[in-house]
């Protein structure tokens, strides 16, 4: 991974933000002010809005480093070796087999221990 040091952000960065963060409301507004309107002309407009809101705040610089990291989480994710179908059956058999024997195990031993404090206090219910 890579490592980047903070920049300090410019002043055109603040305004996109502010742009891409009112097409976001404006599409959730939108849509709500015009319920009467068809659903396909709203989710278009949404679409939109929020598709030029997400552009916009990847151009900045919070947003251009967001992007590299995501990619390189994708390259990250490529190198990882998947488990197959019957390695992850037989590893949930085995975590399910050692619950049920776990609350087991508690199970009598919290029957145990209100036995035993019932005798100590002579308050058995």
């Amino acid at each position: 991974m890579s490592t980047n040091v903070e920049t300090p952000s410019s002043a055109m960065d603040s305004v996109k933000w502010l742009v891409a963060i009112a097409l976001l409301a404006g599409a959730v507004v939108g849509n709500y002010m015009y319920a009467d309107q068809s659903v396909l002309l709203r989710a278009i407009g949404v679409v939109v809005a929020v598709a030029a809101g997400l552009g916009l705040a990847a151009i900045t610089e919070k947003g251009r480093t967001f992007l590299a990291f995501a990619k390189e989480a994708r390259i990250e994710v490529r190198k990882v070796v998947w488990p197959t179908r019957q390695e992850t059956t037989h590893t949930t058999l085995i975590v399910m087999v050692a619950t049920v024997i776990m609350a087991l195990i508690l199970w009598g031993l919290d029957g145990i221990l209100f036995r035993a404090v019932g005798f100590l206090t002579g308050l058995e219910i």
